[in-house]
C-alpha cells in the first residue's frame, strides 16, 4: 500500500550559481567551488553538529526543487550519453524522478559561527544551485561509503575537463581572485547541453553575481563577456 512521508527543509545551500545552467553535473568535479550550508532557524542548534568537525567529507541529501513534475517517466535521456539514448530512471542520476531527491558528497572545509545564521558549514565541490533545499546531512564514512572495486556502468569514467578556456585578462579581472579557478574549471567541463554544438551560439549563466557569456568552437571555449551586477 503506497505511503507518503512529509519532510522538512533543514538548510539551504548558498552557492555561486544563480540557476541550473553551469552547475557541475556531479559533486566533487570542481573542488575549488566553495559554498555554505545555512540552516533554517528551527535547526540552528550547534548541538546538532557536535562531532561533525572530525569528518573531512559529508553527504548532503537535497531536493531537485526546480525539477518537480506531477508525473514521472520510467526512462530518461542521460546527458552523459548525448541525450539520445534512453535508460531506466533508476539507472541514472536524472533529476526527473518519482521523488526528486539527490545525494552529494562534498568536502567539509570548515564550520563558522555567524551572528545572523548561527553555525554555517563551509563546503567544497558542491553541485547545487543557490537556495537549494537540503533535507539531511550525514557524515561520509570511508570504510562504508568508499568502494574502489565498484563498477560504474555507462558513467564508469569521470567526466573531466574537455575544453581549453580562453579569456582576456581584463575579463578575468572582473571575477574575484578566489573564484577564478573555480569558474575556469566549470567552463572547462563544458556546461553546454551535450546535444548542442553550435559555434555561433553564445551561452550564458550566472556565477557569483556575474553573468558569464561564452561560445565554443573546436574544443576551445572563449569567454565573450563577463557582466557585473546580475542577481544571484
Amino acid at each position: 500500500m503506497p505511503q507518503e512521508f512529509s519532510m522538512k527543509t533543514i538548510a539551504r545551500i548558498c552557492s555561486d550559481f544563480a540557476g541550473k545552467f553551469g552547475v557541475p553535473r556531479q559533486s566533487g568535479l570542481v573542488e575549488a567551488l566553495e559554498a555554505r550550508v545555512v540552516f533554517e532557524p528551527e535547526y540552528r542548534n550547534s548541538a546538532a553538529l557536535r562531532g561533525l568537525e572530525g569528518f573531512s567529507h559529508i553527504w548532503l541529501v537535497w531536493v531537485f526543487d526546480q525539477a518537480v513534475r506531477a508525473e514521472w517517466s520510467p526512462t530518461v535521456r542521460p546527458p552523459r550519453l548525448g541525450g539520445n539514448a534512453r535508460l531506466g530512471v533508476f539507472a541514472t542520476r536524472s533529476p526527473f524522478r518519482p521523488n526528486p531527491i539527490a545525494l552529494s558528497a562534498v568536502t567539509l572545509a570548515g564550520m563558522e559561527e555567524t551572528r545572523e545564521w548561527g553555525t554555517v558549514l563551509r563546503v567544497r565541490g558542491a553541485d547545487l544551485m543557490d537556495g537549494t533545499p537540503i533535507l539531511d546531512i550525514k557524515p561520509y564514512l570511508p570504510y562504508a561509503d568508499c568502494r574502489p572495486e565498484a563498477v560504474g556502468g555507462f558513467a564508469s569514467a569521470p567526466a573531466g575537463e574537455t575544453l581549453a578556456v580562453e579569456c582576456l585578462p581584463e575579463l578575468w579581472e572582473k571575477v574575484p581572485p578566489q573564484r577564478r579557478e573555480a569558474l575556469r574549471a566549470v567552463l572547462a567541463l563544458d556546461p553546454r547541453p551535450r546535444y548542442q554544438d553550435d559555434p555561433e551560439r553564445v551561452y550564458g549563466f550566472g556565477f557569483a553575481g556575474l553573468e558569464v557569456r561564452f561560445s565554443v568552437e573546436g574544443g576551445v571555449l572563449r569567454v565573450r563577456e563577463i557582466l557585473e551586477g546580475t542577481e544571484r
